[in-house]
Protein backbone atom coordinates (compact mmCIF):
# COMPACT_ATOMS: atom_id res chain seq x y z
CA UNK A 1 0.00 0.00 0.00
CA UNK A 2 1.43 3.27 -1.10
CA UNK A 3 2.24 5.84 1.59
CA UNK A 4 2.70 10.27 1.83
CA UNK A 5 5.82 10.21 4.24
CA UNK A 6 8.20 12.81 2.69
CA UNK A 7 8.03 14.69 -0.27
CA UNK A 8 9.73 12.42 -3.14
CA UNK A 9 6.87 9.78 -2.29
CA UNK A 10 5.18 11.28 -5.16
CA UNK A 11 7.24 11.72 -8.36
CA UNK A 12 7.72 15.40 -10.09
CA UNK A 13 4.24 14.30 -12.43
CA UNK A 14 2.53 12.69 -10.30
CA UNK A 15 2.81 15.96 -7.79
CA UNK A 16 1.69 18.18 -10.32
CA UNK A 17 -1.32 16.39 -10.30
CA UNK A 18 -1.48 16.52 -6.63
CA UNK A 19 -1.85 20.56 -7.32
CA UNK A 20 -4.17 20.27 -10.40
CA UNK A 21 -6.86 18.11 -8.68
CA UNK A 22 -6.20 20.23 -4.94
CA UNK A 23 -7.07 23.64 -7.17
CA UNK A 24 -10.26 21.51 -8.61
CA UNK A 25 -11.15 20.87 -4.87
CA UNK A 26 -10.46 24.39 -3.83
CA UNK A 27 -12.98 26.10 -6.40
CA UNK A 28 -15.62 23.30 -6.09
CA UNK A 29 -15.78 23.26 -2.68
CA UNK A 30 -19.40 24.56 -2.53
CA UNK A 31 -20.60 21.87 -5.10
CA UNK A 32 -22.03 18.78 -3.98
CA UNK A 33 -20.02 16.30 -1.79
CA UNK A 34 -17.55 13.94 -3.07
CA UNK A 35 -17.79 10.25 -2.21
CA UNK A 36 -14.32 8.99 -2.97
CA UNK A 37 -14.09 7.89 0.10
CA UNK A 38 -17.66 6.84 0.95
CA UNK A 39 -17.97 3.82 3.48
CA UNK A 40 -14.36 3.78 4.18
CA UNK A 41 -12.80 4.59 7.85
CA UNK A 42 -9.47 6.58 8.52
CA UNK A 43 -7.94 7.58 12.00
CA UNK A 44 -6.05 10.44 12.97
CA UNK A 45 -3.04 9.41 15.29
CA UNK A 46 -1.94 12.70 17.34
CA UNK A 47 1.43 12.11 19.11
CA UNK A 48 1.27 16.40 19.15
CA UNK A 49 -1.28 19.11 19.91
CA UNK A 50 -2.19 20.54 16.78
CA UNK A 51 -4.58 22.96 15.44
CA UNK A 52 -4.45 23.27 11.74
CA UNK A 53 -3.57 19.58 10.95
CA UNK A 54 -6.26 18.45 12.84
CA UNK A 55 -9.16 20.64 11.45
CA UNK A 56 -7.88 20.37 7.75
CA UNK A 57 -7.52 16.58 7.74
CA UNK A 58 -10.95 16.40 9.69
CA UNK A 59 -12.79 18.51 7.39
CA UNK A 60 -10.78 16.75 4.51
CA UNK A 61 -11.84 13.63 5.64
CA UNK A 62 -15.60 14.54 6.09
CA UNK A 63 -15.65 16.29 2.62
CA UNK A 64 -14.06 13.02 0.76
CA UNK A 65 -16.73 10.95 2.60
CA UNK A 66 -14.94 8.91 5.23
CA UNK A 67 -15.83 8.48 8.59
CA UNK A 68 -12.95 9.80 10.62
CA UNK A 69 -11.88 8.17 14.10
CA UNK A 70 -9.40 10.80 16.52
CA UNK A 71 -6.79 8.97 18.34
CA UNK A 72 -4.60 10.25 21.02
CA UNK A 73 -1.59 8.13 21.60
CA UNK A 74 -1.57 8.69 25.36
CA UNK A 75 -5.28 7.24 25.06
CA UNK A 76 -4.18 4.01 23.06
CA UNK A 77 -2.01 0.91 24.14
CA UNK A 78 1.20 1.99 22.54
CA UNK A 79 1.59 4.52 25.84
CA UNK A 80 1.61 1.29 27.98
CA UNK A 81 4.10 -0.99 25.80
CA UNK A 82 2.39 -1.83 23.31
CA UNK A 83 4.06 -2.39 19.82
CA UNK A 84 4.05 -0.04 16.97
CA UNK A 85 3.69 -3.66 15.19
CA UNK A 86 0.81 -4.98 16.93
CA UNK A 87 -0.80 -1.94 16.75
CA UNK A 88 -0.62 -1.14 12.97
CA UNK A 89 -1.26 -4.73 12.24
CA UNK A 90 -4.55 -4.38 14.26
CA UNK A 91 -5.54 -0.91 12.76
CA UNK A 92 -4.91 -2.46 9.31
CA UNK A 93 -8.36 -4.65 10.27
CA UNK A 94 -10.23 -2.03 11.00
CA UNK A 95 -9.46 1.02 9.01
CA UNK A 96 -9.00 2.10 5.42
CA UNK A 97 -6.02 4.41 6.21
CA UNK A 98 -4.27 6.40 8.92
CA UNK A 99 -2.87 9.88 9.12
CA UNK A 100 -0.24 10.23 11.83
CA UNK A 101 1.26 13.62 14.02
CA UNK A 102 4.54 12.38 15.22
CA UNK A 103 7.74 13.33 16.99
CA UNK A 104 9.92 10.75 15.37
CA UNK A 105 9.87 10.04 11.71
CA UNK A 106 10.42 6.71 12.38
CA UNK A 107 6.78 6.27 13.74
CA UNK A 108 5.53 7.08 10.67
CA UNK A 109 8.12 4.66 8.77
CA UNK A 110 7.18 1.63 11.14
CA UNK A 111 3.45 2.22 10.59
CA UNK A 112 3.77 2.04 6.76
CA UNK A 113 5.92 -1.24 7.54
CA UNK A 114 3.73 -3.36 9.32
CA UNK A 115 0.41 -1.82 8.56
CA UNK A 116 -1.43 -2.44 4.85
CA UNK A 117 -2.64 0.90 4.89
CA UNK A 118 -1.69 4.29 3.18
CA UNK A 119 -0.15 6.12 6.10
CA UNK A 120 0.19 9.94 5.99
CA UNK A 121 3.05 12.15 7.41
CA UNK A 122 1.12 14.69 8.83
CA UNK A 123 4.37 16.05 10.54
CA UNK A 124 7.31 14.68 11.92
CA UNK A 125 10.17 16.42 14.03
CA UNK A 126 12.00 15.65 10.85
CA UNK A 127 10.01 16.70 8.09
CA UNK A 128 6.58 18.23 7.20
CA UNK A 129 5.83 16.91 3.81
CA UNK A 130 1.60 18.11 3.56
CA UNK A 131 3.11 21.66 4.92
CA UNK A 132 5.97 22.29 2.29
CA UNK A 133 3.76 20.75 -0.64
CA UNK A 134 0.42 23.54 0.47
CA UNK A 135 3.56 25.80 0.32
CA UNK A 136 4.53 25.04 -3.31
CA UNK A 137 0.86 24.83 -4.04
CA UNK A 138 -0.13 28.72 -2.55
CA UNK A 139 3.29 29.80 -4.26
CA UNK A 140 1.79 28.58 -7.60
CA UNK A 141 -1.46 30.34 -7.20
CA UNK A 142 0.52 33.65 -6.62
CA UNK A 143 2.85 33.20 -9.29
CA UNK A 144 1.38 31.09 -11.84
CA UNK A 145 0.00 34.04 -15.32
CA UNK A 146 -3.01 31.74 -16.28
CA UNK A 147 -6.41 30.88 -14.56
CA UNK A 148 -4.24 27.21 -13.80
CA UNK A 149 -1.49 26.26 -11.49
CA UNK A 150 2.09 25.23 -13.00
CA UNK A 151 5.17 24.40 -11.35
CA UNK A 152 6.91 26.17 -14.76
CA UNK A 153 5.86 29.46 -12.56
CA UNK A 154 8.07 28.80 -9.33
CA UNK A 155 11.31 27.64 -11.46
CA UNK A 156 14.13 29.87 -10.60
CA UNK A 157 12.14 31.26 -7.92
CA UNK A 158 14.56 32.72 -4.66
CA UNK A 159 13.06 31.48 -1.49
CA UNK A 160 14.43 32.36 1.31
CA UNK A 161 13.74 30.85 4.68
CA UNK A 162 14.96 32.56 8.29
CA UNK A 163 15.64 31.13 11.56
CA UNK A 164 15.97 27.28 12.90
CA UNK A 165 17.08 25.82 9.39
CA UNK A 166 17.82 22.56 11.53
CA UNK A 167 14.30 21.86 11.76
CA UNK A 168 11.73 19.83 9.57
CA UNK A 169 10.23 22.98 8.08
CA UNK A 170 13.55 23.85 6.30
CA UNK A 171 14.14 20.24 5.38
CA UNK A 172 11.11 19.89 3.83
CA UNK A 173 11.39 22.96 1.70
CA UNK A 174 14.69 22.32 0.71
CA UNK A 175 13.58 18.91 -0.68
CA UNK A 176 10.92 20.80 -2.12
CA UNK A 177 12.78 23.01 -3.70
CA UNK A 178 14.87 20.24 -5.09
CA UNK A 179 12.26 18.54 -6.75
CA UNK A 180 10.16 21.40 -7.92
CA UNK A 181 13.29 23.75 -9.27
CA UNK A 182 12.69 26.51 -6.64
CA UNK A 183 15.85 28.07 -5.52
CA UNK A 184 16.33 27.55 -1.55
CA UNK A 185 18.13 29.86 0.93
CA UNK A 186 18.38 28.22 4.32
CA UNK A 187 19.59 31.70 6.88
CA UNK A 188 20.36 31.01 10.67
CA UNK A 189 23.17 30.86 12.99
CA UNK A 190 25.97 28.43 12.42
CA UNK A 191 25.67 26.29 15.12
CA UNK A 192 21.97 25.72 13.49
CA UNK A 193 22.89 25.13 10.26
CA UNK A 194 21.38 21.85 8.38
CA UNK A 195 22.71 18.48 9.70
CA UNK A 196 24.00 16.24 7.35
CA UNK A 197 20.60 14.25 8.06
CA UNK A 198 19.33 16.91 4.89
CA UNK A 199 21.69 15.77 2.57
CA UNK A 200 20.95 11.52 3.14
CA UNK A 201 17.35 12.52 2.94
CA UNK A 202 18.27 14.09 -0.71
CA UNK A 203 20.31 11.77 -1.89
CA UNK A 204 17.85 9.24 -0.36
CA UNK A 205 15.29 10.77 -2.66
CA UNK A 206 17.65 10.98 -5.73
CA UNK A 207 17.40 14.33 -5.71
CA UNK A 208 20.38 16.58 -6.55
CA UNK A 209 21.30 18.78 -3.58
CA UNK A 210 20.31 23.04 -4.19
CA UNK A 211 19.52 24.74 -1.21
CA UNK A 212 22.26 26.94 0.32
CA UNK A 213 23.07 27.96 3.83
CA UNK A 214 24.11 31.63 4.93
CA UNK A 215 24.31 33.06 8.34
CA UNK A 216 24.14 36.58 6.67
CA UNK A 217 20.26 37.76 6.94
CA UNK A 218 20.21 40.69 4.84
CA UNK A 219 22.26 38.69 1.65
CA UNK A 220 20.05 35.81 2.30
CA UNK A 221 16.99 38.19 1.48
CA UNK A 222 18.83 40.09 -1.03
CA UNK A 223 15.99 39.44 -4.11
CA UNK A 224 13.96 37.26 -2.63
CA UNK A 225 10.42 36.03 -4.42
CA UNK A 226 9.55 34.57 -1.32
CA UNK A 227 10.67 35.39 2.82
CA UNK A 228 9.42 32.53 5.34
CA UNK A 229 9.82 31.87 8.72
CA UNK A 230 8.30 29.27 11.44
CA UNK A 231 8.57 29.49 15.10
CA UNK A 232 11.71 29.13 17.37
CA UNK A 233 10.72 27.03 19.91
CA UNK A 234 9.26 23.81 18.43
CA UNK A 235 6.89 21.02 20.99
CA UNK A 236 9.75 19.61 22.90
CA UNK A 237 12.33 22.06 22.96
CA UNK A 238 10.27 24.61 25.28
CA UNK A 239 13.02 24.39 28.08
CA UNK A 240 15.16 26.40 25.72
CA UNK A 241 13.04 29.16 25.56
CA UNK A 242 15.04 31.82 26.48
CA UNK A 243 18.06 30.66 24.74
CA UNK A 244 16.87 30.16 21.48
CA UNK A 245 15.12 33.61 21.68
CA UNK A 246 18.61 34.98 22.07
CA UNK A 247 19.88 32.68 19.14
CA UNK A 248 17.93 33.71 16.62
CA UNK A 249 16.69 36.99 17.49
CA UNK A 250 18.95 38.54 14.58
CA UNK A 251 16.86 36.49 12.06
CA UNK A 252 14.30 37.84 13.09
CA UNK A 253 11.56 38.76 9.72
CA UNK A 254 10.64 42.64 9.91
CA UNK A 255 10.20 45.06 7.65
CA UNK A 256 14.54 45.86 7.44
CA UNK A 257 14.07 41.69 5.94
CA UNK A 258 11.25 42.60 3.70
CA UNK A 259 13.13 45.81 2.49
CA UNK A 260 15.22 43.87 0.64
CA UNK A 261 13.39 41.09 -0.92
CA UNK A 262 11.67 42.08 -4.19
CA UNK A 263 9.17 44.48 -4.04
CA UNK A 264 6.63 42.21 -4.55
CA UNK A 265 7.84 39.14 -2.39
CA UNK A 266 5.31 37.41 -0.12
CA UNK A 267 5.91 36.56 3.21
CA UNK A 268 4.83 33.11 4.34
CA UNK A 269 4.55 31.02 7.78
CA UNK A 270 3.12 28.04 8.29
CA UNK A 271 1.79 28.81 12.16
CA UNK A 272 1.20 29.05 14.76
CA UNK A 273 3.03 32.59 15.00
CA UNK A 274 4.94 33.90 17.22
CA UNK A 275 4.50 38.31 17.08
CA UNK A 276 7.69 39.95 18.51
CA UNK A 277 9.84 36.76 18.13
CA UNK A 278 10.78 35.48 14.50
CA UNK A 279 8.38 37.67 12.20
CA UNK A 280 6.72 40.67 13.89
CA UNK A 281 3.20 41.87 13.74
CA UNK A 282 3.91 44.37 10.68
CA UNK A 283 4.86 41.88 8.51
CA UNK A 284 2.08 39.32 9.40
CA UNK A 285 -0.35 42.34 8.74
CA UNK A 286 1.47 43.59 5.45
CA UNK A 287 -0.20 43.05 1.89
CA UNK A 288 2.66 40.92 1.47
CA UNK A 289 1.49 38.52 4.18
CA UNK A 290 -0.56 35.36 2.47
CA UNK A 291 -0.25 33.36 5.60
CA UNK A 292 -4.22 32.63 5.76
CA UNK A 293 -4.53 31.36 2.25
CA UNK A 294 -1.50 29.45 2.56
CA UNK A 295 -3.68 28.23 5.96
CA UNK A 296 -6.67 27.25 4.26
CA UNK A 297 -4.54 25.50 1.40
CA UNK A 298 -3.68 22.57 3.84
CA UNK A 299 -7.12 21.49 3.34
CA UNK A 300 -7.51 21.38 -0.68
CA UNK A 301 -3.76 19.85 -0.66
CA UNK A 302 -4.37 17.21 1.55
CA UNK A 303 -7.97 16.33 0.05
CA UNK A 304 -5.46 16.13 -3.07
CA UNK A 305 -2.72 13.68 -1.98
CA UNK A 306 -4.93 11.20 -0.17
CA UNK A 307 -7.22 10.97 -3.76
CA UNK A 308 -3.74 10.58 -5.02
CA UNK A 309 -2.99 7.72 -2.38
CA UNK A 310 -6.28 5.94 -3.35
CA UNK A 311 -6.33 5.67 -6.47
CA UNK A 312 -2.62 4.77 -7.11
Amino acid sequence: MRSFLKESDFSKDEAEEVFSLAQKYKRTRSARPLDLLRGQSWGMLFFKKSTRTRLSFEVGLHELGANKIILNSSDLQLSRGESIEDTAKVMSRYLDGLVIRAYGHDVVEDFAKYSSLPIVNALTDTLHPCQSYTDVFTMMEYFSKDDYVSLDSIKGKKFAFFGDTDCNMSYSLALAGAMFDFDVTLCGPESCNPSKALDKLLEESKLQKSYTFISDAKLAAKNADVIYTDVWVSMGKEDEIESRKKLFAPYQVNSNIMACAKDEALFMHCLPAHAGEEVTQEVLNSKASIIFDEAENRLHVQKAIISKLVKS
